[in-house]
């Protein structure tokens, strides 16, 4: 395999996690008696421009089917984020009326709704069908499409060039990151801004976040990297901003290479933190796998005991982040009685390879719970909170990542 930035051969493994299926091919009860599609879960580091990524063994057309079943509206706090980025944006770049703002995997419409609302024109862009229903029955008018190149020309050549482009969690899951960005480029104004949130490679290895590792993330993205792409494109990172989201991410602020406006310091600032994390080191990426075996190692032996014990644990939150753990830790129904996720399209399904059954969040109340172990650990205070508001006491919380730990 070669790099999917710079072609050079890639000949260093960062993880190994097995087999694994799709982590959102969520199962329904006719799929549990057909065979399952497993694929190879291995991800790669280049020593040249330092990209990390999946081996190739799956396309996007595998991965981001009709029925997808992430929609982001699910979290209120995401909601939240999304209203305060677009508050800033607007006023930032001064955004109205005759601006058009592109949302590059726009999914349920949760963004672009806050400019719809503030009467500024948009565009999603989403290929799964299932969320790009949802935005257009809130009035986001949605391209079904999957972005790139060829598709912002057509843009382009139809006079639908951007002010802004959003992209927020789409840039990992791309097979194709060049074109990907040759298209950002394509679709831009020539003053316009691209902004891009994607989690952190520096914050992945500090903090060991192993099950943000799936398929449908072809790359985990550092600045130094994502830098290197943007200016083979043509562009340049002009601005960056550090997010606690998932766990923690960067927003790069992009513009075409001869943009006039100066280079915040912020964005040496955090290449040297990359640079000090070891980021540009074999070593780092090397010693990466003992780590994630620990973790999945002392979540599998604090569920063997509370089995032993008799003891009842549940889980919420049917994230994708929770099928890599449960899958790579061998978890089944015998250990873990089922997931709570308050995402209707999901709920009556089963998580993909462990198998175990998805029930609302009402389900809690009369499950006689010891344990409910949060899944989707960057959002654990928020799920407490809601759990606990709607009268679930007397349970204890477990998060795995980047340790055990019990509240």
């Amino acid at each position: 395999m070669k790099c999917r930035h710079c072609t050079v051969e890639l000949e260093h493994t960062f993880l190994d996690l097995g087999y694994a299926p799709p982590s959102n091919a969520y199962l329904t009860d006719s799929d549990l008696v057909r065979p399952e599609s497993y694929y190879p879960l291995k991800i790669m580091v280049c020593d040249q421009c330092w990209l990390v990524q999946t081996e190739d063994y799956t396309e996007a057309d595998d991965l981001f089917r009709a029925d997808y079943a992430y929609f982001s509206s699910t979290s209120v706090g995401w909601l939240a984020h999304a209203s305060r980025y677009a508050k800033k944006v607007i006023k930032d770049f001064s955004l109205d009326a005759s601006s058009l703002v592109i949302e590059v995997a726009s999914n349920d419409g949760y963004l672009l709704k806050n400019f719809v609302a503030a009467g500024i024109p948009c565009l999603g862009i989403e290929p799964t069908a299932s969320t790009a229903e949802a935005a257009e029955e809130i009035g986001i008018p949605v391209l079904r499409e999957f972005f790139g190149e060829q598709l912002a020309r057509r843009l382009s050549q139809d006079g639908k060039k951007a002010d802004l482009i959003a992209g927020n969690n789409v840039y990992a899951h791309v097979p194709d990151i060049n074109d990907f960005t040759r298209g950002l480029k394509e679709a831009l104004k020539f003053d316009g801004t691209i902004t891009l949130e994607f989690p952190h490679l520096m914050q992945l290895i500090n903090h060991a976040q192993f099950d943000t590792v799936y398929h449908e993330h072809f790359s985990y993205l550092s600045l130094h990297t994502v830098s290197q792409i943007f200016s083979d494109a043509g562009l340049r990172i002009c601005d960056v901003e550090e997010l606690a989201t998932h766990g923690g991410s960067l927003r790069v602020y992009g513009c075409h290479q001869d943009d006039p406006r100066v280079t915040s310091p912020n964005v040496d600032a955090v290449l040297e933190l990359e640079t000090l994390s070891g980021l540009k080191q074999l070593s780092t990426y090397e010693n990466f796998q003992v780590r994630a075996d620990k973790i999945k190692d002392d979540l599998l032996l604090f569920l063997l005991e509370q089995k032993r014990l008799n003891k009842v644990v549940v889980a919420y939150g049917a994230a994708a982040k929770g099928n890599t753990l449960l899958n790579y830790a061998g978890v089944k129904p015998d250990l873990l009685r089922f997931v709570c996720d308050a995402g209707i399209a999901k709920q009556g399904k089963y998580m993909p390879g462990s198998h175990v059954p998805i029930f609302p969040p009402a389900a809690l109340g009369d499950s006689k719970a010891d344990y409910v172990l949060i899944l989707p650990w960057n959002i654990a205070k928020e799920v407490r909170d809601q759990l606990e508001n709607s009268g679930i006491n007397g349970v204890q919380y477990v998060t795995a990542v980047p340790h055990l730990d019990i509240k």
